[in-house]
């Protein structure tokens, strides 16, 4: 088993994850999934309440939170060490001769595969019988056919030439390319039989799609639904944005409810004291953990016991872990300076200047870690929120392992932030507003609708308010005047929101926080931090206001409704005002309206930011 390549950590969970094709120099390859990883070099993270959420809705079996198995230095010197990655196969299985133009499926022994042990960019297929140039590279050949539940396989080329026609015993296929666009209009696929037919045909809405049912192939999990899938399947391109959609869930690392700084270690460093069993393992556990070394043994052997009671007892799941935010709007909105670690650090400062009548004090957290969850994928279409799955409870998404998982993989940033809070008097007064209630209720329309369109019932649930359209907005509009003004790229800032209606059990809560989401200086320097001081964050949100008041798309961007047809769930919001990278967006640039904050040229009534 030879190297083929590197990738980050990162782009591993949330651009190329489990059962994505990623793209080498020479080859298509599909991430496997977990159950193919060799977890003897990846590293156990500890975020308790990460792992209660997903054991709630993946089931109990879920022990353990694995970081990616990475190589490092020690190991690439020892040349017996056994290799280190993710495991991955050959994705499309259907290549094509740029020479003679014939394609054909890895399984007819057409193409051979040539690898290079010291030159992993190097390892390739070859069609070493090509007549018309010597052992030329095989490319993967670039259609595919995926349905809404998951499933991805090969084209059926072979079906789709010989549609209405016997098929021929031994069918050899080439694939033709006319023109300059590379359409598929101008792709022609030839049988040696005489068989031709457009690749154009199959994207053509008014085509004879019986010849694209879904097999219900899973091929990360080499695995095939017994009976097929009801799901229609349709055309793709390889590489398409639509072809992974990562489910992911994340909690911030919240100090525990200590006073005692031991206890707080304890629970930081948990996932490597949690197998220690007597006074002797702990005091060697301690000399090998630097943040340990400042506390007694005993002390330390004591927190220890101490968790393993509360967690065998249940304790640890409380009524407040069935929503993972509401910790952390306890901390973040007390922002007790006792509460804090080495991963989390608090400031209070005042409100925005020129902003105190809505706006509570500004929080700075100078420290922060977060520790983000693969635990599912979906293709197609995504499942709802596009980077946080914290507020999905059901829906379609697939698997990444045959049998209920063990462990997932994670991954960790540490960064800075901003956290406002908005008065909640505030917004209850505004929320009473007749021309507020009838923007709600056009929202409420346009959510129910776009979940009936991806069958997710009951279809009036999770409906977040008008609030969370308000606060949604002013982050995304203080999210780009942060990155037009201070130099920080959109893609480097990520939201995340505390917004519960005053019904809600763990209401009401009005609050949003601004942080850093870039694993690399960019989120560590301080400069975000800065920002928050009052004088600065009064002077970015009044510019970042004023840039909403007249969009470059206006007056249609003023007068765009939420969707009644259940393609989208935003108001007056495009991509030149509002809208930024779903990356950074917990819920894929819906229930956004610049409306709400200013009065735009087609309304005035429902604007917060008022005198």
């Amino acid at each position: 088993m030879n190297e083929l390549g590197e990738i980050r950590p990162s782009q591993l969970m949330f651009s190329f994850g489990v059962g994505a094709v990623f793209d080498l120099p020479h080859l298509s390859v599909m991430i496997m999934g977990l159950d193919d990883w060799d977890t003897r070099y990846s590293l156990e993270l500890s975020e308790e309440r990460l792992l209660a959420a997903l054991r709630r809705r993946l089931g109990n079996q879920v022990a353990r939170l694995l970081l990616p198995p990475m190589d490092n230095e020690e190991l690439s010197a020892d040349p017996t060490a056994p290799p280190i990655g993710v495991p991955v196969v050959p994705f499309p299985r259907w290549l094509r001769c740029p020479a003679c133009q014939i394609m054909a499926s890895l399984d007819s022994g057409l193409f051979q595969l040539i690898q290079d042990r010291y030159r992993s960019d190097r390892t390739r297929y070859i069609h070493g019988s090509c007549t018309r140039a010597k052992n030329p590279t095989a490319l993967p050949v670039r259609f595919l056919l995926a349905c809404r539940e998951g499933h991805l396989t090969d084209f059926p080329w072979i079906d789709f030439v010989h549609a209405g026609a016997a098929r021929c015993q031994n069918p050899t296929l080439s694939m033709y390319e006319f023109g300059l666009s590379s359409d598929a209009s101008d792709i022609l696929i030839t049988c040696q039989c005489g068989q031709r037919r457009p690749l154009g045909e199959a994207f053509n809405p008014n085509s004879d799609r019986e010849l694209f049912h879904c097999h219900g192939h899973h091929p990360h999990l080499r695995r095939i639904a017994p009976g097929g899938c009801p799901e229609p399947a349709r055309p793709i391109l390889l590489g398409a944005s639509n072809s992974w959609f990562p489910l992911v869930m994340s909690a911030l690392s919240m100090p525990g409810e200590h006073e005692d700084q031991a206890a707080q270690q304890v629970e930081i460093h948990w996932a490597r004291l949690k197998k220690v069993r007597s006074l002797e393992v702990a005091e060697f556990a301690v000399s090998e953990i630097p943040d340990l070394a400042v506390y007694a043994v005993e002390k330390i052997w004591q927190a220890i016991q101490a968790k393993n009671q509360r967690d065998a007892s249940g304790l640890a799941d409380d009524e407040t872990a069935e929503d993972i935010k509401v910790p952390e709007w306890a901390v973040l909105s007390e922002a007790n300076p006792a509460t804090q670690s080495a991963d989390f650090k608090l400031t209070t400062v005042a409100p925005p200047q020129g902003f105190e009548s809505w706006f509570e004090d500004t929080v700075l957290v100078e420290r922060l870690r977060e520790v983000r969850a693969l635990f599912g994928f979906t293709r197609i279409e995504s499942n709802g929120d596009f980077t946080d799955a914290t507020y999905i409870s059901e829906g379609r998404y697939t698997p990444l392992t045959r049998q209920p998982p063990t462990w997932l993989p994670v991954s960790e940033v540490r960064g800075e932030g901003i956290f406002l809070r908005l008065q909640e008097e505030r917004i209850a007064d505004w929320e009473t507003w007749p021309a507020v209630q009838d923007l709600e209720r056009e929202f409420e329309i346009s959510h129910r609708n776009w979940r009936r369109l991806r069958r997710l019932v009951p279809y009036d649930d999770a409906f977040p308010g008008i609030r969370y359209v308000l606060i949604h907005s002013l982050a995304h509009a203080l999210m780009r005047q942060i990155a037009l003004d201070c130099g920080y790229t959109a893609a480097s800032l990520r939201e995340r929101f505390y917004c519960r209606r005053p019904v809600d059990p763990h209401g009401p809560m009005t609050g949003l926080l601004l942080y850093t989401a870039a694993a690399d200086s960019e989120g560590t320097l301080g400069g975000l931090v800065e920002l928050g001081k009052p004088l600065s964050l009064g002077r970015h949100l009044q510019q970042a206001l004023e840039s909403l008041r007249i969009c470059a798309s206006d007056p249609l961007c003023s007068e765009h409704a939420p969707a009644r047809d259940g393609r989208g769930i935003h108001a007056a919001s495009c991509h030149a005002c509002l809208f930024g990278p779903e990356t950074s967006c917990e819920r894929g640039n819906r229930y956004l309206d610049r409306g709400v904050l200013l009065p735009t040229l087609s309304r005035e009534l429902t604007a917060f930011f008022t005198a």
